[in-house]
């Protein structure tokens, strides 16, 4: 069965920033536990100061989600004290081809080990607490972008490619079991990740905004979260049409700044 969020206990992964603080920010409530993790320490404990002065009962891990022993370590800890309902597997890193180099091997792998690697970390040792317990829900952070290879973002939007296929696999997989899983595919949202972006960004959502859409659509354990409408209407056309007719377009589309900032 799925949980509700009265006396619930969620987990957030990148919760010192952008959409993981919205996230945490929108779940914080009295008799809520919230489990926030992220590399950055001080922005961490900001969050969670906003998160307590919401009536929460919040506990902060700085790590990397890369670290699969640190992050079995920290699920498990956290379920034994109160049992995780909501596993958010939301941080991740950006890339893109903007800089003279393009995006380097060493940058590819990095943005592979985090949002692919790391949505590994968050969720795999969560399933077997939650299919013994009949119960739960995880929501893995995908994109837009996942839908098809964009010559701007090419490891960024493979990574959340893969995230996308397993997560909407890991649904039907795990239903029967009574745990719920979403997918997560937002568009432009306004965060440290887009802040370089030096291009038009259409149908830009405020953080909080796009929180309480995803929000939502967990509480609803809808499939596939994908917002704004139009823009993932247009996204999912590019990856209907046959490559022939599209890589031209796509060649256009400037090229993405990289930039990895803690999350």
């Amino acid at each position: 069965m799925l949980i509700s969020m009265t006396q619930a206990s969620v987990l957030i992964t990148g919760a010192s920033s952008g959409l993981g603080a919205a996230l945490a920010r929108n779940y914080a409530a009295p008799g809520l536990s919230l489990w926030l993790g992220g590399r950055d320490a001080a922005r961490l404990e900001r969050v969670a100061l906003a998160c307590r002065a919401k009536g929460a009962q919040v506990e902060c891990r700085p790590l990397d989600v890369t670290d699969r022993d640190a992050m079995e370590h920290w699920i498990l800890d956290a379920d034994r004290q109160r049992p995780l309902s909501l596993v958010i597997a939301n941080a991740g890193i950006s890339g893109g081809t903007g800089n003279r180099l393009g995006e380097t091997a060493a940058q590819t792998r990095a943005i592979f080990a985090a949002n692919l690697d790391g949505v590994l970390n968050s969720v795999l040792p969560a399933i077997p607490l939650m299919k013994s317990r009949r119960c739960g829900q995880i929501a893995l952070m995908a994109s837009l972008a996942g839908f098809r290879g964009f010559p701007s973002a090419p490891a960024y939007a493979a990574s959340k490619g893969a995230v996308r296929l397993w997560g909407e696999g890991l649904r039907g997989w795990l239903a029967e079991d009574g745990v719920g899983v979403s997918v997560v595919c937002p568009g432009f949202v306004e965060t440290n990740m887009t802040a370089g972006n030096r291009f038009p960004m259409p149908l830009l959502l405020s953080a909080d905004r796009a929180a309480a859409i995803i929000r939502a659509g967990i509480d609803a354990n809808q499939a596939r979260i994908a917002f704004p409408r139009r823009l993932a209407a247009l996204v999912w056309l590019l990856a209907a049409l046959p490559p022939a007719w599209t890589d031209t377009l796509l060649a256009r589309v400037p090229r993405k700044q990289s930039i990895n900032n803690p999350v």
